[in-house]
């Protein structure tokens, strides 16, 4: 690989990074023979700040990309892509233009990110196709677009739903917008200029719709599931439950990846690691033991370790890699994310997807306290964030009337729920 002075020459994007508002030049990706490397621009060396430490360390000179879980892209950057609906809706786009999807490069994609992905990290130059959207003012009006383009292949939603998405990730589908400030916590208010906000960092809250597989108060479920959450004591986002005339409501929650104007480094363990998030990949105490190494402080793992005995009670089985994210503030110092995508649901075979100790299916007290130990965490300690979500758990009902959750879907949930608190 001839030096960066000739690799513009080749398939070739700059990526940037927002050292909180501060957007610096990080370097070069570059694409040839079908093998992807980066080099760090200079002055960012002397930053000192390391976005990726274990796959993308900072050094100088060509880093190449060995591994080819994501199409040869470091994880770092694979964060950046929409996966899922988010990708369907591309690839839907680019057929419509004439564009084969299946020719695009993994540079191609981010440059369609460009400047609105989740995240602190930008890519230029940036390829914008996105036609303008209406401007709407009903949450349901948004979820048939989304059903029928699910259900029936309509093509004339594609530019309004590929707009609203950004570049999120995850199979169901959802939004990007920006609320009024006098927004109540049921009301659905974007502002004015939501339709100029989808590369900016005022779509700061995330509204999910139901897909096609989904029960139809999956949202209220949810919403049920973040009142579970804050209950036990878990770090989560701000979410609402907004309204609908036509289901139980709309599940949405604020980014935490935005402070203001301020943009925070996100990344998640499957591209922290190169963990393959399709799969089953990781078992927590992978998980607990990046979590210290990265955090440097306990009481990250301690938080680390209430996340994982609250998806193991509620049978939150879709742990998957992309569902664990740290954060970066700008002096490079890494935190366990808050939180997020807390629901009932079930993993490969019925098993989680990330397993506890080397078990996937039924977790007993003693995989948790071996996992405490693993991660420095007293017996004690372990024994208490325990109890406590089992305490919480036990009131399942109390959340699920809260939420408006229906009684057949709360009486599943409750079903489920008291048989892993009776194997425990």
């Amino acid at each position: 690989m001839p030096p960066h002075s000739s690799i513009q020459h080749f398939n070739v994007i700059r990526v940037h990074y927002t050292r909180g508002t501060k957007k610096l030049f990080m370097g070069r990706l570059a694409l040839q023979n079908r093998k992807i490397f980066f080099e760090y621009d200079a002055d960012f060396l002397q930053t000192g700040l390391e976005l990726s430490p274990f796959k993308l360390p900072l050094k100088a000179g060509l880093i190449s990309n060995e591994d080819h879980l994501f199409d040869g892209l470091f994880g770092v950057f694979n964060d950046s892509l929409p996966d899922g609906f988010g990708r369907l809706l591309l690839d839907r786009k680019l057929s419509h233009l004439g564009i084969n999807p299946k020719e695009l490069t993994t540079l191609d994609r981010l440059r369609y990110v460009g400047t609105h992905g989740m995240g602190a990290l930008s890519y230029e130059p940036e390829i914008t196709t996105l036609a303008p959207i209406s401007h709407h003012n009903s949450l349901d009006d948004i979820a048939n677009e989304c059903f029928q383009f699910q259900e029936h292949d309509e093509n004339e939603f594609v530019d309004d739903l590929l707009a609203m998405n950004g570049s999120s990730s995850g199979a169901r589908p959802k939004i990007l917008v920006s609320l009024d400030k006098g927004s109540n916590k049921n009301s659905f208010q974007p502002t004015n200029s939501v339709n100029h906000a989808i590369a900016s960092s005022c779509n700061d809250w995330i509204i999910k719709f139901r897909a096609t597989a989904d029960p139809k108060d999956i949202g209220a479920i949810e919403y049920a599931y973040h009142l579970m959450a804050v209950s036990a004591g878990l770090e989560v986002p701000e979410a609402k439950l907004f309204r609908s005339q036509k289901c139980a409501g709309y599940f949405g929650s604020k980014r935490f990846d935005r402070i203001g104007s301020q943009l925070l480094h996100m990344h998640t363990i499957s591209g922290l690691l190169h963990a393959d998030h399709r799969i089953p990949s990781l078992d927590y105490e992978t998980i607990m033991k990046t979590t210290l190494w990265l955090t440097k402080d306990i009481r990250e793992c301690i938080k680390q370790f209430r996340y994982a005995i609250f998806n193991v009670l509620t049978h939150n089985r879709d742990d998957h890699a992309k569902n664990f994210s740290y954060l970066m503030n700008e002096h490079g110092v890494w935190r366990v994310s808050p939180a997020y995508d807390l629901t009932f649901s079930s993993g490969p075979a019925g098993e989680h997807c990330t397993t506890i100790m080397g078990e996937g299916k039924y977790p007993k007290l003693t995989h948790f306290l071996e996992l405490a130990a693993i991660s420095s965490i007293k017996k004690s300690e372990a024994l208490e964030i325990i109890d406590e979500i089992k305490h919480v758990v036990s009131k399942w009902q109390d959340f699920a009337k809260q939420a408006n959750v229906t009684k057949q879907s709360s009486s599943m949930i409750q079903n489920t729920l008291d048989r892993i608190l009776k194997n425990l």
